[in-house]
């Protein structure tokens, strides 16, 4: 399977750091905070946490604390298929491809739910085949990107598709929730809204460079699913955050790497790239320690942290487009995510 174009699509609306703590600290829900809870909220948006901003689906900062079911659901079912939509057909615009030429889409998510799923709104809104396959992809949190593909490469491989259109979209700020947990303070902070795309194919395309799915591998721990996880709660998705996720993510993405390098007979230093979910400063700075690596091997991941904060599974897409931008060097890639469950996915990619 070949990257053939990635496509990436954000909110209109950017919100600061500042922003958001002044809007925070002017709501009716800073009084109704604790002490605790309102020193946290300023400790994580007034020092450094790796985020400078995040685009949200929100005209003002104020609808951040309309907190009902009705009002989430509304802004995950108005914006996901739309953001979608955007980041799947800046990739076909990219890959020189039609609509009609694409034979899968599979979109994945965690922040929402319609049925029936998005990539029924995506074929509506790209116009897709009438008899395209379609695939949506649920409960995966962060790490639901790898899976995408997988599934991607399975289409692909086996010759049921040519092309492949893969999409992670989330509305994070459709599952922002506050109250007293630290966890759910913390997740409010650090999350933002947007869409990736790729469109995945079974040969390279004609020009540009070449990115070729190669090995993957993956694990789960259900055992460590209290960890990391959504819960609902009187009609409103919850983030379960945890401090034991950055330890978890290192431990488990390493895990992960080093199966998919033995399968390859390769070594760490083989890899030129990496193209790594990141969670938040904290996870990035623990898979630094566990893999060994400098500041700058993990560059595009903090950059793309620090101007849209953590978008989930969307994440890597934004990462990806960063490296190809920025003309990363050639050879081996490592792209890997990472989520609820506890999961962890990854995939070696060779580019020239």
């Amino acid at each position: 399977m070949f990257v053939s174009a990635i496509g990436v699509a954000v909110p209109e609306h950017r919100y600061t750091k500042s922003d958001c703590w002044d809007a925070f600290a002017t709501s009716e829900w800073f009084e109704r905070l604790t002490p605790r809870s309102r020193a946290l909220t300023r400790a994580v948006l007034q020092h450094d946490n790796g985020i400078e901003a995040r685009f949200l689906a929100l005209d003002s900062l104020d609808e951040v604390f309309a907190i009902d079911p009705d009002t989430l659901q509304r802004r995950f079912a108005t914006h996901a298929p739309r953001l979608a939509s955007a980041a799947g057909m800046q990739a076909l615009t990219r890959a020189g491809l039609s609509a009609h030429q694409i034979d899968a889409v599979i979109v994945s998510t965690c922040t929402g739910y319609l049925c029936p799923g998005l990539s029924g709104y995506v074929s509506e809104r790209l116009a897709l085949r009438r008899d395209v396959q379609g695939y949506d992809l649920v409960g995966q949190g962060c790490a639901g990107a790898l899976p995408n593909w997988q599934l991607a490469s399975a289409l692909t491989d086996s010759g049921q598709c040519e092309h492949v259109l893969s999409i992670c979209v989330e509305v994070c700020s459709a599952a922002m929730y506050l109250d007293d947990d630290p966890g759910v303070l913390i997740s409010a902070c650090l999350f933002g809204d947007g869409a990736g795309a790729a469109v995945l194919s079974r040969r390279p395309p004609a020009a540009g460079r070449t990115l070729q799915w190669q090995h993957t591998a993956s694990m789960t721990d259900p055992t460590a699913r209290e960890a990391l996880r959504f819960e609902q709660r009187a009609g409103l998705l919850r983030n379960i955050l945890t401090p034991a996720v950055p330890g978890l993510a290192a431990r488990y993405a390493h895990e992960v790497f080093l199966s998919a390098l033995d399968d390859a007979r390769l070594k760490p230093a083989d890899i030129r790239t990496w193209i790594l979910h990141a969670g938040g400063r904290d996870v990035l700075l623990a898979i630094q320690k566990d893999f060994d690596l400098t500041p700058e091997a993990l560059r595009y991941s903090s950059d793309t942290l620090r101007q849209y904060g953590n978008l989930s599974s969307a994440f890597v897409y934004f990462v990806l487009e960063a490296a190809l931008t920025n003309n990363a060097p050639g050879g081996w890639w490592w792209m890997s995510s990472f989520g609820a469950g506890f999961s962890c996915h990854g995939a070696l990619l060779s580019v020239s």
